[in-house]
């Protein structure tokens, strides 16, 4: 299996990621929102764990997001450990 991360970086608004947390990650506003705050405050935050293919398709799905809306925002897979 393997985790989606997100990264923190100093240009993304915060806004910006609660929303791509709950449109792509399925998650309520508040959960999205604790997301988000473990993102800005560990530089680091899980948003979901699935099959290597449905985590790389998550990790295309917000670059492409991020592009479009014009913001740096990162987003990884990693195996869980």
């Amino acid at each position: 299996m393997f985790q989606v991360v997100m990264l923190n970086d100093d240009y993304t608004p915060m806004e910006f990621v609660v929303v791509v947390i709950q449109e792509y990650f399925n998650k309520d506003l508040e959960t999205a929102t604790q997301i988000m705050l473990k993102i800005h405050l560990d530089g680091r935050g899980v948003c979901g764990v699935y099959t290597k293919d449905v985590a790389a398709t998550k990790v295309d799905q917000v670059l492409e997001a991020a592009r479009k809306a014009g913001h740096p925002l990162q987003c990884v897979a990693e195996p869980v450990e």
